[in-house]
C-alpha cells in the first residue's frame, strides 16, 4: 500500500537526502551543488508558474506550482526553516489580516 503524500513526510524525506546524499537522486545533486543552484531553481520555477497562470493553463499551472513548492522546500531544508516556522507565519499573517479587515469594516461604518 502507497503511503498517502505530507508536506511533513517530504520534508523528511528532503532532509534525509540532505544528510546521506544518495547517489543517483536530484535531490541530492541541487544540495550538492549547494544555495546558488537552488535558489536559481527556485527563480526559474516563479518564472514556470507565472507563464502557465498567464496562459490560463489549469494543468500545466497545478504541474509547474508543485515544482516550485518542491524546491521551496529544498530551499527550506538548505536554509534550516522548518514547516513549522512557516505555518507560524501564515498563522500569524491570517490574524493581523482578520484585525484589520475589523478595523477597516468599523472605520467606514463610522
Amino acid at each position: 500500500m502507497e503511503e498517502q503524500f505530507t508536506y511533513e513526510g517530504l520534508y523528511r524525506l528532503l532532509e534525509e537526502r540532505r544528510d546521506q546524499r544518495p547517489e543517483g537522486s536530484y535531490t541530492t545533486y541541487l544540495f550538492e551543488k549547494g544555495l546558488d543552484k537552488i535558489l536559481k531553481k527556485v527563480g526559474e520555477e516563479c518564472t514556470e508558474v507565472i507563464i502557465a497562470a498567464k496562459a490560463q493553463d489549469h494543468r500545466e499551472t497545478v504541474y509547474e506550482i508543485a515544482d516550485l513548492a518542491y524546491h521551496v522546500m529544498v530551499l527550506m531544508v538548505q536554509a534550516g526553516v522548518s514547516l513549522e516556522e512557516v505555518r507560524e507565519e501564515l498563522a500569524g499573517r491570517h490574524i493581523i489580516d482578520h484585525k484589520v479587515k475589523q478595523e477597516k469594516m468599523v472605520s467606514d461604518q463610522a
